[in-house]
This record gives structure tokens, sequence and C-alpha cells, in this order.
């Protein structure tokens, strides 16, 4: 008998290498993104995708948002004059720009909602196109800074209450005052209280949040980002020159307050008070908030509540300086790590 050769098991075939794939290259950083950091104009940079295309693809998005938001709106009040009939008059009077009845809670409802809709079409859709770090439309600090606010809300309140005592003393302005008892006006007055902060965040999330940043992913200087959405400002307030001249000097000072604290905070505070301020003398004396007519006294208001407000938001950053802007690290290692800037901080 004779023995068989012994068999030398066979290896296992090597598994087929996977074909190589070159990373893609880093994204390159802007100068300042290192030397000085990101100011708040610039913060489009530190988000996931940053391409000259994508102000604008945010733009367009929230657009479509905030009218899907308006038509459900719309169809809302289609039911609501329905089932009274007798307020048709008084929307189209409103659509018409002939003024807001304090006396109506669903005017004011509507007149304030429908502004605020603008904050979550715009927070949604920079979060689809830009991605992740949405808190930067906020701040340099990538959220709200809610103490930072609530400070400059307290000096916003003081400034005015101040001034609002010291105009008691001028002769008043008595157009468009009714005289007319308002049964309505608690309910009034919580929808203003709940609705006026939202309505004024979410103007200033558009034209110094949206817009500045735009500006600022195509020009560098803050003077293009802070002085250039001036003028739609303007447009979307249609009050006499007098009045467009004090909305204007609020938009100039919105924008350097939201440059220079490096964030929206400031710029909200200012804008919730002066908003509230309007519409809480309007319920008490029965006039129309939105009226196109701005007498001198309210100009004179308007432009020295802005005026001290600044000064005294200067006041408190050079006492005690607030971080502003965003550094991020230099692209340095796999392309992943240069697309998600952790490696940050705040100067």
């Amino acid at each position: 008998m004779t023995t068989p050769a012994p068999q030398v098991p066979t290896p296992p075939p090597l598994p087929p290498h996977a074909p190589f794939v070159s990373a893609p290259a880093p994204r390159r950083l802007p100068t300042d993104a290192g030397a000085g950091g990101l100011a708040f104009h610039r913060l489009l940079f530190a988000r996931r995708r940053s391409g000259w295309w994508t102000p604008l693809a945010t733009g367009a998005l929230g657009l479509a948002f905030y009218l899907v938001a308006l038509v459900v709106v719309m169809l809302v009040i289609a039911v609501a004059t329905l089932v009274d009939p007798d307020r048709l008059e008084s929307l189209g009077r409103m659509a018409q720009g002939a003024g807001v009845d304090m006396g109506d809670p669903l005017l004011v409802t509507i007149l304030l909602g429908t502004v605020a809709l603008m904050l979550p079409a715009y927070a949604l859709a920079s979060l689809i196109v830009n991605g992740r770090r949405v808190g930067l439309i906020s701040s340099a600090a990538g959220r709200l800074r809610w103490r930072w606010m609530l400070r400059c809300g307290v000096v916003a309140v003081v400034v005015s209450v101040v001034l609002t005592a010291l105009m008691s003393l001028l002769p008043g302005e008595t157009a468009g005052v009714s005289t007319a008892p308002n049964p309505l006006w608690p309910v009034t007055l919580v929808i203003v209280l709940l609705l006026v902060p939202v309505q004024a965040a979410a103007e200033e999330y558009v034209f110094r949040g949206y817009l500045m940043q735009a500006i600022g992913r195509w020009l560098r200087h803050p003077a293009f980002a802070i002085l250039l959405p001036v003028p739609l400002f303007v447009l979307g307030h249609m009050y006499d020159l007098l009045g467009q001249v004090g909305v204007g000097l609020f938009a100039v000072a919105a924008g350097w307050l939201t440059w220079r604290t490096g964030g929206l905070e400031a710029a909200i505070a200012l804008h919730v008070v002066n908003n509230l301020s309007a519409f809480l003398l309007s319920l008490a004396a029965g006039s129309d908030p939105t009226a196109h007519d701005t007498g001198i006294v309210s100009f004179l208001w308007s432009f020295l509540l802005i005026g001290g407000y600044v000064a005294l938001v200067e006041w408190m950053l050079r006492r005690r300086p607030l971080p502003r802007t965003l550094v991020l690290a230099p692209p340095a290692g796999p392309a992943y790590a240069a697309a998600m800037p952790s490696a940050s901080r705040m100067v």
C-alpha cells in the first residue's frame, strides 16, 4: 500500500483592493478666518457649505417657505371671514394700508404674525442650504447670547421710559387718536406682549442676519454689510419722509451694533423695546401704530432712543469687552477636518 502525499491547503483568495479615491482638496478659508477671526457678517465661511451661491439659495428657499406659510395663514383668515363676514371689510382696509385697529385682536395678530413667520422660514432654509452650526446666524458664539440680550433689553427699557417721561411734558400729537373705549384691550395687550418680540426678532434675523451675512460672503468690508441692507429695510416701512429717515437711522444703528457686538442680540433688544413702546402707547391712546405720518416729537423720541442706546451699549462693551469674532483653525490634515471647523475659538 502506498501512502498518499499530504495535501497542502490552498490559501483563500485575497479580497480585491478597493479602488483608490483621492481625497478632495481642503476647503480654502479666507484670510480673516485666522487673522483676527470672522466678524458677524463673515460667519457664513464657518458653515458646512459656504459657496458663493449659498446666499442666493438660502434666500430663494426661505422665500418659498415663507410664501407657503402665508398661504396657510390666508386659508385660516378665509375661514374666519366665513364665520364673521364683517371682518372682511376690516381686513381689506388693512391690506390697502388704511391702518390697524388696536381694538381688533385678530388684525393685530395678523399684522405681527405674518412678519414673525420670516424667522422660522429663514432658519430652516439656512439649515438646509448651509448645513449645521445654524446658531451662527445669531452670533459668533454659535448661539443666541440670552444674558447679553437681557442686559441690552434692560438698557433699552430704561432709555425708553426716561424719554417717554420727558416727552410727556411736551405738547402731544393727537392725530389719529381715538377716544372710544376698547373692551378687548386685555386680549390685544397679551397678543402684543407675545408677538412683538418675535416680530422684531424676525426682522433682525432677515435684515441684519441674512442680508449682512449674504453680503459679507461676497464683500469683506463691514461697511457694505451694514449699509447695503438699509434701503430694503426702509422700503419695508411705509412712512412719510421724516419717518423714513428715522427708519434709516435705526437700520444703520442696528447694523453697527450687530457688527460691533458680533451678534444680533443688541439689535433685537432695541427693536423689541422700540416696537413694544409704539404698540403699547398706541393701545393706551387708541391710535394706529402703523400710521404713515410721523410727528416731530415721535421722530425726536426715536432719534434719542437710538443714540442713547448705542452710546450705552458702547460704554458696556468698553467696560467688559464681548467676544465678537470666530477664529477657525487652518486646514491641516484630512479634508473633512477642514470642512468641519470644530477647532475654533472665540476672541
